[in-house]
């Protein structure tokens, strides 16, 4: 795991299919979209250019409620979020908050550790749908 706690997967597929494909796998798994965040468009409101980098927020009350009950202050890293963004080599990539990270961040006890193992698995399952361009 990073220090930052950042995994960063490259897309084979451009931003805006990335993206797709990433609402898709969330709606798969029956997850809540709670917000999409288009920050290129936000730049382009305000007459500044912006490479394509798109946040969902997304998650499920019953997967992250019991991390808060654990930890109230690991709300500020839930729901959970995935950002899709583009590089100046016009690369695609997927980045999201590692959750071991998060559940070290926030000092989870013992009583989070399966939970936070399959928010690892769910992450990395999503990760891999997305950017795998099949």
């Amino acid at each position: 795991m990073p220090a930052n706690g950042l995994m960063s997967v490259q897309s084979r597929s451009p931003a805006p299919e990335t993206v797709e494909r990433l609402l898709s796998a969330l709606t798969k798994r029956n997850l809540t979209i709670f917000a999409r965040i288009d920050h290129a468009a936000g730049a382009a409101s305000i007459g500044l250019a912006l490479r394509p980098t798109e946040l969902v927020i997304f998650g499920n009350p019953k997967g992250g409620t019991g991390l808060m009950q654990d930890q109230q202050s690991a709300g500020i890293d839930l729901p959970l979020k995935a950002l899709v963004w583009e590089d100046s080599e016009r690369k695609t990539w997927l980045t999201y908050n590692d959750p071991n990270w998060i559940a070290g961040r926030h000092a989870l006890s013992s009583d989070s550790a399966s939970a936070v193992k399959g928010m690892a698995t769910l992450m990395n399952a999503i990760a891999q749908e997305v950017t795998s361009g099949s």
